[in-house]
């Protein structure tokens, strides 16, 4: 399927200037031009969506990153920039009149400060490799996604990425000092700064999370955490998925932030289970896991604590993690949902949607009410603690019918996100996925102000034209075709 896309055109006598002037920039082999080799680039991890690029562009040094950008900028030529494809939001989608610039090549840890407890890094390195890499001075890079083996930090910084420990230690941004990108203009500027506050306005913060709207990232500057003397983990049980959301709010009510506290439903557990031998309760209608991290004394206390909690909100069973083997495997468990999803479907479409925390009950019931008014499944794992939703929706793509089921139920699963309270998205980003439901988020007035910061750094909308900011045409568009709980879209939005 194809997703609509900005509006460029683009004569046959542009497009082989576009992709003479890269020639002259890159060696050949970075240049792809031929269909076979574009192909790998068509989408990212969300496969739903798909559309080939004028040309990928693979540059090695910021100085071929300065130099294509102006080369775009001085054609009108669109371009996208890619990290390692693992995105859910279609952020990464090509333009079929545009670049396709890759940044896979940017792959070296650069410094490591042991001292200021920082790491300078290019876009390309995988997010687990900072980790890796500092593992021998007992530190560590704290967010970790689910697909952090093969994730890489310019899409973290894109899509502002958290992870099963962003509760304690927070999301991308909570863990980045500074960013060194280049603007369409080809102008390297720094966002940020290594001391503990940088002058003038806080443009860093504008910039992680922007999708790849604003800026291209060159340079990272990571903050280090120490690695904590002990972990352990809680998996506990319920009988409903009421009791185990309850339990979550009281968790956080009792003044204990866990390092991790994530939840998944029955289906899920039963769906990891033996891809991974986590040691899941099967049986329970959803699990908990909660990890506490620290000094042994505080484990211990907090661990005490957080059983207490549990036992009050009517867990069926408890169990502790022994040693670090296990602790592991329960993780293991949880952050193979997502591959584990394959082994019981063609293919399976992974929602993020942000809520309260007291309202997880509500919007698990109604999900389970949703899969019989469209007749599909889906397994429930998410990021508890901050009410982090990632409903896994089960379908067939080789049916067009269950396509068209699935974005519906995705699309009501959002706003019902919206409803309560919360957001279209957590931390995958809007991408294409969820742009109409910006449409319902959010004002006119809201709505301009964000294509207003757009316009401040690309005027001419030349960087990942077409996704996060809906146009009046795409919410007007919407409101017509769809009226979700009582709430028209609005259609009186600018056009970029």
């Amino acid at each position: 399927m194809n997703a609509p896309t900005e509006e460029f055109q683009i004569s046959l006598a542009q497009r082989n200037a576009v992709i003479e002037g890269l020639k002259k920039i890159l060696p050949s082999h970075s240049v792809l031009d031929d269909y076979e080799r574009k192909k790998p680039y068509e989408c990212d991890g969300l496969s739903l969506f798909r559309e080939m690029p004028l040309v990928v562009a693979l540059p090695e040094t910021e100085e071929q990153v300065v130099a294509i950008l102006k080369l775009a900028k001085s054609l009108n030529v669109p371009v996208v920039a890619r990290g390692a494809g693992t995105g859910l939001s279609g952020g990464a989608q090509p333009h079929p009149a545009g670049i396709l610039l890759g940044m896979a090549k940017f792959n070296k840890i650069l410094k490591v400060d042991q001292h200021a407890r920082t790491a300078l890094v290019q876009p390309g390195v995988r997010n687990l490799a900072i980790s890796e890499a500092v593992a021998h001075l007992n530190l560590y890079y704290a967010p970790d996604p689910s697909s952090q083996i093969a994730c890489s930090i310019g899409g973290n910084i894109a899509e502002n990425s958290g992870g099963v420990h962003c509760l304690k230690y927070g999301l991308t941004v909570h863990n980045v000092l500074k960013v060194r990108a280049v603007t369409i203009e080809g102008e390297i500027v720094e966002f940020g700064s290594e001391a503990p506050d940088s002058p003038g306005l806080d443009l860093l913060n504008v910039l992680i999370g922007s999708e790849g709207m604003l800026a291209v990232a060159t340079e990272i500057t990571v903050k280090l955490v120490p690695k904590p003397a002990l972990a352990q983990v809680i998996m506990a049980s319920f009988d409903n998925v009421v009791n185990a959301g309850n339990a979550v709010a009281a968790v956080i009510k009792a003044g204990i932030i866990p390092a991790g506290l994530e939840m998944m439903d029955k289906r899920a557990s039963q769906m990891v289970e033996p891809f991974v031998n986590a040691g899941y309760d099967t049986e329970a209608e959803a699990i908990l896991l909660l990890e506490s991290d620290g000094t042994p004394e505080e484990v211990t206390e907090e661990i005490e604590a957080m059983t207490q909690v549990l036992n009050g909100c009517g867990a069926t069973a408890i169990k502790v993690s022994q040693s670090e083997a296990e602790r592991m495997r329960f993780w293991a468990g949880r952050k193979n949902a997502f591959p584990a999803a394959g082994r019981i479907s063609p293919d399976y479409y992974c929602m993020d949607g942000t809520i309260p925390r007291s309202q997880l009950a509500r919007v698990l019931t109604a999900i389970t009410e949703m899969e019989v008014k469209y007749n599909m499944r889906c397994a429930n794992v998410f990021h508890a603690g901050d009410g982090n939703l990632h409903p896994l929706i089960l379908f067939d793509a080789n049916k067009p019918e269950e396509i068209k089921r699935a974005e519906d139920f995705g699309a009501e699963i959002l706003e019902l996100c919206v409803e309560v309270g919360g957001t279209v998205t957590g931390e995958h980003g809007v991408g294409i996925e969820k742009i109409n439901q910006m449409c319902v988020q959010f004002s006119r007035a809201e709505l301009d102000t964000f294509f207003a910061v757009k316009r401040a750094f690309d005027p001419v909308g030349l960087l990942n034209p077409g996704k996060v900011i809906p146009t009046l045409a795409r919410c007007a568009e919407y409101g017509r075709m769809h009226v979700h709980h009582g709430k028209m879209p609005f259609a009186d939005l600018p056009r970029f």
